[in-house]
């Protein structure tokens, strides 16, 4: 099979961890007799600093004609200590989604049994856990009327969601549970907020579709309280955007370190795969940085877009085996991991190539 696959590795350590990625999805290729070609775009702060623009229309033209994107990071110091700054790294991100429809962030949150250790939940509480997170994407507060009044001391963001945004999200999230344990949880706010009512009523409306999932749903507050009691009571969760983005954040937690977590962005196009960890910028160029995150967000790209079961399978067993045999970076390393088995961005990927 033949594909091309956009590398946007966007700012800080995006740039390291996604090389690392490209090279795993260099072997699967050569493995399993595909062939990928690549190209390559800017986004976020390296974006402005060569353009202008967070999100070049260059890159965007790309985007929408390769078949998948390999995703890093955006984000940078600069603008996070400067509120005021009216060109942000994080503003080409937003518009990509926009302009690639993707409305749906997938979000598995999945247990590496060696690294149970490595969260600061109890062992016994964690183990088995293995949770799907759908957060929405293109509606909320995030992308609603905002701005300032009474001379600049008020300011306000409007949440908004219409019926049909809150339908093509729980109706996904309805069919990927249909394939795991069929459990589905719906998280909002609906005892205070009009938009969470709304989400609540179609989710409602639509469950007699799926009379083989088990619904339930939760206050956003509540469930924030049950993922860190008994996350093992999750299988698929569906949210809204700023309630997953705090809550998948959350989540990260449990599986010990968010240099751990792949994510995927799809909707009805082109779908971008990304580790949920920043750009980490006091870390970047050091060499430290996890790369396994981004490494299963090729494997999720595999599967989700390319249909690639197997191949993503083995990139999963060959990050299984690597952990069992006692290889760390540091952000997953506790006191008892030998100094020999702390392994940098580059050897990382090095031992995850070795098991493929």
């Amino acid at each position: 099979m033949t594909k091309n696959i956009l590398i946007v590795p966007g700012d800080g350590i995006g740039q390291e961890v996604t090389a690392v990625g490209k090279k795993v999805l260099d072997k699967i290729a050569a493995k399993f007799g595909h062939t990928f070609t690549y190209d390559e775009a800017l986004i976020g702060h390296v974006a402005i600093e060569a353009t202008g623009n967070p999100l070049p229309d260059e890159t965007l033209t790309k985007m929408k004609k390769s078949d998948a994107i390999l995703f890093g990071a955006v984000g940078h110091p600069k603008y996070d200590n400067d509120p005021t700054a009216k060109v942000r790294p994080e503003q080409g991100l937003l518009k990509m989604r926009k302009e690639l429809g993707l409305y749906a962030n997938l979000r598995p949150i999945k247990l590496f049994d060696e690294l149970l250790g490595a969260s600061s939940i109890k062992p016994e509480v964690l183990k088995g856990a293995d949770i799907l997170f759908f957060r929405e994407l293109t509606g909320d507060i995030y992308f609603g009327e905002k701005g300032r009044k009474n001379n600049g001391d008020t300011a306000f963001d409007l949440a908004e969601y219409s019926r049909y945004e809150v339908e093509r999200i729980a109706r996904k999230a309805f069919e990927a549970a249909r394939t795991r344990r069929k459990k589905l949880c719906s998280v909002d706010k609906a005892n205070v907020l009009e938009t969470s009512r709304l989400w609540r009523e179609v989710v409602q409306k639509i469950a007699p579709d799926y009379p083989d999932v088990e619904v339930e749903h939760q206050f956003v507050d509540a469930a924030a309280m049950i993922l860190i009691k008994d996350p093992r009571r999750f299988d698929v969760v569906v949210t809204a955007n700023l309630f997953g983005d705090i809550l998948t954040d959350e989540a990260s937690q449990i599986a010990g370190s968010m240099g751990m977590l792949a994510s995927a962005s799809v909707g009805d196009g082109t779908g971008v795969y990304e580790p949920i960890h920043g750009s980490a910028h006091d870390i970047t160029g050091k060499g430290v940085a996890n790369p396994l995150a981004s490494i299963l967000s090729a494997a999720l790209l595999l599967d989700i877009s390319f249909g690639m079961k197997a191949e993503s399978k083995t990139i999963i067993s060959a990050v299984d085996k690597v952990l069992k045999a006692g290889f760390r970076t540091r952000d997953i390393a506790d006191a008892q991991t030998p100094a020999d088995k702390v392994l940098g961005t580059s050897a990382m990927g090095e031992e995850v190539l070795k098991h493929i």
